[in-house]
């Protein structure tokens, strides 16, 4: 018998509990501890990070804990924390099944991309399309990366504030600015060994928060047995929908192909992860790292889809956002913990720290990865004069700061997306399919050449663009929704027990209308069918003149054979 406190529990009355002295404490400590990292490695470290090599890539001596550690908490932000319990209740369990292109995309990085790029020993992902193709190709890589990260870090800030914000009464964008100045001070202090071992201090209190969240939440409600029979009841559980309409939000087709390409852009073509990858001592402890990552991923991503069930049973028959306790169904999770807090001090201090050090992570991540790029790929190149390594480590340091404060800035736009992992997704896809799409043209592709390369990249992100600005546009304008799970009022005290009407058809344009899970995809497999287009019609680069160190292995069948330690040549750029 399910326990009757359930429907009590989602009354204003009912959400008593309060961010006390505790999670007060709680809370502080984890920006604190981060700080300090941050100075350790700045004044107290050994090797201190005043060099380009050192605060960029930590001396290419990290561990595979801190690595390992490093890679989920960058790919695992707030975002997945809120925007994923909140998936499975508002829209079921389709997405659930995820986890098996995360687990794919890690092993084709390992296998496929990453022996590419550590076997050149490059700092930035973006000198390989250099050396494979031509200077203007690396720009436009490295100017698509930076504008990801730009769009990807403000979400990354709202998200923690947005939770911070419903818990204590704070103002959102108060909040944001202190998130914001302790993150760029350990990134811009200690380099890239205080965020890889920030990142590992977030991941712990990441799981530590979602797992005490979880085992309460479940007992709440009388056990998994409970939260699996009212998810059922609910028709939250959904594995297997094989519809082949690519409009429909998610299908088990569009959350394991569409996803597999998403994911593997962010993994294997992206500054953030390939750089802390390239900072193993070896390739073996790279691999192991991915292995670790596709582990803790799987492990991550299902404690948060099934804490979103457990969200659902305990508000089973009362829907918080029916009766507007809360705004929006990114809410869902911090509005669960305060209901399950009464009576448990320092869970929602636990909580918080959770979301934030997800939050903190990502942001230092993206912070440190991309003062790499501009500092590699966009200014060394236009000096002349040679910079010496401590003036190279303090003109990032400036730029970790810059970058920071216009992050702050860009957050008030986030508040106008749709729900947190949707907009997420359909954002980073603007930049995520044409990167992916021109690394695989150069690595998997000999005959492409760099006109191929520039020209499918732009192609494509002009396309995805216009259609993932169009989608978020129709959706902030109504003209464009998706079909919700069924949900109950009949519990609540004093409410009618009305179904929530059904809604109509969406109105967008169709291509708008097509599922965010696809728009990688479609911007690889753009970039890539132009692109290999446009190097023939130019005149394809001939096999036998590409060096198989610019090759993945898994291509190096179509080479002519080469002489064992024969030496690499850069290839002939006869691209502009």
């Amino acid at each position: 018998m399910f326990p009757a406190f359930s429907a009590n529990l989602t009354r204003p009355e009912g959400v008593a509990a309060e961010f006390g002295w505790v999670d007060y404490l709680l809370f502080a400590l984890t920006l604190v501890i981060s700080a300090l990292i941050g100075v350790y490695f700045a004044f107290f470290d050994p090797k201190r990070q005043n060099t380009r090599d050192g605060y960029l890539m930590g001396g290419r001596t990290m561990g595979i804990f801190p690595i390992s550690m490093s890679l989920i908490a960058s790919y695992i932000s707030g975002i997945s924390l809120l925007a994923i319990p909140a998936e499975m209740y508002v829209y079921g369990t389709q997405y659930w099944v995820a986890v098996t292109s995360d687990i794919l995309a890690s092993l084709t990085m390992a296998f496929i991309y990453l022996p590419v790029f550590y076997q050149l020993k490059i700092v930035s992902s973006y000198e390989y399309l250099e050396l494979r193709f031509s200077r203007p190709v690396r720009l436009f890589g490295s100017v698509v990366f930076l504008i990801k990260m730009m769009l990807y870090i403000p979400i990354v800030i709202y998200v923690p504030a947005l939770a911070f914000s419903q818990v204590t009464g704070f103002n959102l964008h108060l909040v944001t600015p202190v998130v914001c100045i302790v993150c760029i001070f350990y990134t811009m202090l200690g380099g890239l060994k205080a965020v890889v071992w920030t990142d590992a201090l977030q991941t712990v209190l990441m799981f530590g928060g979602v797992t005490v969240v979880m085992i309460l939440g479940t007992v709440y409600v009388g056990g998994p047995a409970a939260v699996w029979q009212r998810a059922i009841d609910g028709e939250r559980i959904e594995f297997f929908k094989l519809s082949l309409d690519p409009t429909e939000r998610h299908t088990i087709w569009s959350v394991v192909i569409g996803n597999y390409a998403s994911v593997l852009a962010a993994f294997a073509v992206n500054q953030a992860m390939v750089q802390r990858a390239l900072a193993m001592s070896s390739i073996r402890k790279a691999k192991i790292t991915i292995g670790i990552l596709a582990i803790g991923l799987a492990c991550i991503v299902s404690m948060c889809c099934y804490t979103g069930l457990v969200i659902y049973a305990t508000f089973f028959v009362c829907d918080p956002i029916s009766t507007k306790q809360i705004g929006k169904a990114d809410q869902l999770l911090p509005h669960f913990v305060m209901a399950i807090s009464k009576g448990i001090p320092g869970l929602p201090g636990l909580f918080m720290a959770g979301v934030f050090s997800a939050a903190l992570s990502s942001m230092s991540t993206g912070l440190n990865s991309m003062t790499g790029i501009i500092f590699e790929d966009l200014i060394r190149p236009c000096v002349k004069k040679p910079i010496s390594e401590a003036r190279a480590s303090f003109i990032m340091k400036v730029m970790v700061a810059l970058i920071g404060a216009l992050c702050v800035a860009l957050v008030f736009l986030v508040e106008k997306l749709g729900t947190l992992l949707q907009a997420g997704r359909s954002l980073s896809s603007i930049t995520a399919g044409p990167l992916l799409g021109v690394f695989s043209l150069g690595l998997l592709f000999p005959w492409a050449n760099g006109k191929g390369a520039l020209v499918g990249g732009i192609t494509s992100m002009l396309l995805v663009g216009w259609i993932s600005v169009g989608s978020q546009t129709a959706i902030a304008g109504g003209t464009l929704y998706f079909e919700t799970k069924p949900t109950s009022i009949a519990g609540c005290p004093e409410m009618p027990t009305v179904a929530p009407a059904s809604l109509p058809r969406s109105e967008a344009f169709v291509l708008y209308q097509l599922s965010y899970m696809w728009y990688t995809l479609v911007g690889c497999a753009t970039a890539l069918f132009v692109g290999i287009i446009t190097s023939f019609i130019t005149g394809a680069t001939r096999v036998a003149d590409v060096d198989r160190a610019f090759l993945s292995p898994a291509v190096h069948w179509l080479l002519p054979s080469q002489k064992e330690g024969a030496e690499m040549e850069m290839p002939k750029r006869k691209d502009p």
